[in-house]
């Protein structure tokens, strides 16, 4: 019975861990197409300045 309950929350823990890092993938490209989307604007205004 313990040996159960011990699985089930190594399984539940591991889950967490998944779902953070899927998170933090994301995050992390939300923050690279930010940034890119940024130097497009930038590149823009300077070309439109010429």
């Amino acid at each position: 019975m313990e040996k159960e309950e011990k699985n089930e929350k190594e399984e539940k823990e591991e889950e967490k861990e998944e779902e953070k890092e899927k998170e933090d993938e994301k995050d992390e490209k939300d923050e690279k197409d930010e940034k890119n989307e940024e130097d497009k604007e930038e590149k823009e205004a300077e070309e439109t300045k010429k």
